[in-house]
């Protein structure tokens, strides 16, 4: 029975990798799951300078799921690149490193530090602000998708996955802006945008008003956008978006995604990611699936 995926060139061992910013660089889980058993881990994102991130309360429960707003809170490149990158290599998985900033210099820089690094693909999340364009997202626009990812791909010397955000009126065509920059990969979906609000102290729930929905309140919204992306390029798609267990990851696969990623799941119950991949491995047997690959965009 074959697990095997290939993103981009990089072939991972199943389909099943962390979401960013849900992980923290790996070190955080060591005790809960063996990391040697991942298809890969998603680092949380990583910016040029550290980032303080937002004030607080930024974290509210909702139902089903939870809203977030951190705001990428990271101690930067030069603490990652010393302290994760050489935790991470001890374990047999690929690396990639999601890579976040405020302007376009501000995701070369990155990019170009990691040029040299022994890490394997680079998740670059556009639903930051753009701070040079009023603090839109980088991914609401398919001119800036565009941009962005031609850019990055001038200076980067691994394969580039594009994270997604969903807060946009078409999927496809942010999937497509995506491909005519040069993107080898897409990943989808990024938090969407939601507010809680305290009734009985009358104010936001979150410092910040607003924050990123996830969990599986979300799952439906992603697995039709995975759909959608996946039928609208010929780039590999990694799928995620309130993925709690190995039939919600199927569905992904089923619905065009080569791989996924578990990410508020980790949350709740810390062996989540070797739990999907027992349960895909089982589905395999029952179904007499003898290779994933039957299954990724098997549901038209």
């Amino acid at each position: 029975m074959n697990t095997k995926v290939t993103i981009a060139g990089v072939e991972l061992k199943n389909p099943v990798m962390t979401a960013s910013g849900t992980f923290g660089s790996g070190q955080e889980y060591g005790e809960f799951v063996n990391l040697g058993l991942l298809g890969g881990v998603v680092t949380k994102g990583v910016s040029n300078i550290p980032w303080p991130g937002n004030p607080t309360p930024r974290i509210a429960e909702a139902y089903g799921g939870m809203l977030n707003a951190i705001g990428l809170q990271n101690p930067g490149i030069d603490v990652f690149v010393k302290r994760d990158i050489p935790y991470l290599k001890q374990f047999d998985t690929k690396i990639i490193v999601n890579v976040c900033g405020k302007t376009t210099k501000d995701y070369v820089e990155v990019v170009e530090r990691l040029s040299e690094e022994p890490i394997d693909l680079l998740e670059i999340n556009i639903s930051c602000p753009n701070v040079k364009e009023g603090g839109i997202a980088f991914g609401q626009s398919a001119e800036s998708v565009e941009a962005i990812t031609k850019e990055v791909k001038r200076y980067a010397k691994q394969p580039v996955i594009m994270k997604l955000s969903p807060n946009v009126t078409d999927i496809s065509i942010m999937a497509k802006a995506a491909q005519e920059g040069g993107a080898d990969a897409i990943s989808l979906i990024n938090t969407l945008t939601g507010m809680k609000i305290d009734i009985n102290r009358r104010t936001f729930a979150l410092a910040n008003k607003t924050g990123g929905l996830s969990g599986p309140a979300i799952k439906p919204v992603a697995v039709r956008m995975v759909y959608q992306a996946a039928n609208a390029v010929k780039l590999p798609v990694i799928g995620m978006g309130g993925i709690m267990t190995a039939e919600d990851a199927i569905e992904f696969i089923l619905a065009g995604a080569s791989a996924i990623s578990v990410g508020t799941a980790n949350f709740h119950n810390p062996y989540a990611t070797a739990e999907i991949i027992q349960g895909i491995e089982a589905y395999m047997k029952k179904y007499e699936v003898e290779d994933i690959k039957e299954l990724i965009g098997a549901v038209r």
